[in-house]
């Protein structure tokens, strides 16, 4: 399969190389949730209650993609850094330390939340009477936890070696399985919400098997290596640029390990933060509304995971783009990259917006037929997407502090939007302000416009001098 050339193509070629097939696989991807939420939607008697369950688990859903976005995410733009620098040793390490990671992060989680998943679910907001649903849907589906670790952490870098196909396919492989196998366990076998979970892990598996193929064959510059991990030295005047004595060396590992976790740190509070986002509304929605408003906002996250698709693919598209550029000293290419993602952004925002006021019961009516449920989801839908294009500003900041290893912009950005923003006006809107259940819903459009103006304001006054400074020198 052809690979993308950072070298040596063009800047609009290469996010479009990268960002479509990463598209594709992302949308795929959703499937595996997606396709659950709108099978149990449909669910005859206890379709409505059974979707409102399964949102609960999203907080623990969340949080595993949070530690695999940590490690691969946060290890896939030193990786391209070091591509563009030629440093392939040290991008060996950092592929093969980021994937032990990922393991063992993988098995500590899958113990930890299978043992304690009443407990956490209740903390999360759930009832007894939910939890006949939601704790054998998590538990099952925890069973795949390594397999999509590993499946999710290890696509950033196929893809920064130029192999987008390869990544798009290892997903679009489980997902095939996931669309197939959900009606025939969930009704055909009468397994309901559990079919659903074991539909899950089965697809998982297989896409893990694709990976792992490819991270072990010829393709793969960088396999799998235990020596790789072990025996690499790295001495501080390659982490510095300094002349100093070869004597004064570090373990590679454990000094990629601390710097793949401080660049992992930024998209993990997104995620991080997202969980907590998601615990707050499923607990004012449940006070101020009931418990059936928490099957709306499960529809309206689920709208929001499929619209968020192509945006989150053209930043991450951007980011092996904007890294291998940045890392082989070529501002120009930085700057025009950074450009076209940001212009890519926010034409797909403005368009996903007024396509939602004009259809938004066709996209309303993918979760769930019952009509009542559809009408009460309609002004929270408005409301919620009401500054949708702002999201591209937040998108295009925090890609390119990622690219460029800025980890405290990263981290302190993720935290303002969702912790010091999201959070209290979800708590304060519906009961200080008494707008209700509305409240809840508004939260995300302030925080879009405040939020993306202030990343990117800060954005574009902190790199671009650093960019012109790399050109004057």
């Amino acid at each position: 399969m052809k690979k993308v050339d950072f070298e040596k193509g063009t800047i609009t070629g290469n996010i479009l190389q990268t960002a479509m097939p990463m598209m594709v696989a992302q949308i795929i991807t959703l499937l595996y949730n997606i396709v659950d939420r709108i099978y149990i939607g449909r669910i005859p008697i206890i379709g409505t209650e059974a979707l409102g369950a399964v949102g609960l688990c999203f907080p623990i859903i969340i949080l595993i993609s949070a530690f695999t976005n940590m490690f691969g995410v946060g290890g896939a733009p030193l990786f391209s850094v070091h591509m563009g620098r030629g440093d392939r040793k040290n991008a060996g390490v950092i592929m093969n330390s980021s994937f032990r990671l990922l393991v063992v992060a993988a098995v500590i989680l899958t113990l930890v939340c299978e043992i304690g998943a009443p407990q956490i679910l209740l903390l999360f907001g759930a009832t007894s009477d939910s939890l006949v649903f939601s704790v054998p849907y998590i538990r099952i589906y925890l069973i795949g936890t390594i397999c999509s670790m590993v499946v999710t952490g290890m696509n950033p870098f196929i893809n920064a070696q130029g192999y987008s196909v390869i990544g798009m396919i290892t997903v679009t492989i489980g997902a095939v399985c996931n669309i197939v196998l959900d009606p025939l366990l969930m009704f055909y076998m009468g397994l309901g919400v559990n079919g659903a979970a074991i539909a899950t892990v089965i697809s998982q598996i297989l896409s893990f098997v694709f990976v792992l193929r490819f991270l072990l064959g010829p393709k793969n510059e960088f396999p799998i290596s235990r020596e790789m991990l072990l025996t690499r030295e790295r001495t501080e005047a390659e982490k510095q640029g300094d002349h100093v004595s070869s004597k004064q060396t570090i373990s590679a590992p454990i000094l990629y390990v601390k710097e793949i976790v401080g660049l992992g740190t930024a998209p993990f509070v997104m995620q991080f933060t997202n969980a907590a986002v998601n615990i707050v509304c499923n607990a004012m929605l449940t006070r101020t509304g009931g418990v059936l408003y928490v099957s709306v906002m499960t529809i309206i996250s689920s709208v929001r995971q499929i619209l968020d698709t192509p945006v989150h693919a053209i930043a991450e598209g951007s980011t092996p783009c904007i890294s291998y550029n940045y890392g082989a000293g070529r501002p120009d290419r930085v700057r025009k990259a950074m450009a076209i993602m940001s212009g890519m952004a926010i034409c797909y925002t403005l368009l996903v917006w007024i396509f939602i006021e004009k259809q938004p019961v066709l996209l309303l009516s993918i979760f769930s037929d019952n009509k009542e449920l559809q009408q009460m989801s309609l002004r929270p839908l408005h409301l919620y997407f009401l500054a949708f294009i702002f999201q591209s500003f937040q998108y295009s900041a925090q890609t390119v502090f990622k690219a460029l290893n800025k980890k405290r912009q990263a981290v302190f950005f993720s935290i303002f939007r969702k912790i010091i923003l999201v959070v209290p006006l979800t708590i304060l809107l519906p009961g200080v302000f008494g707008f209700g259940t509305e409240g809840v819903f508004m939260a995300e459009p302030i925080s879009n416009v405040v939020g993306g103006c202030a990343s990117m304001g800060t954005m574009l006054l902190t790199v671009l001098p650093e960019l012109k400074r790399m050109e004057r020198e």
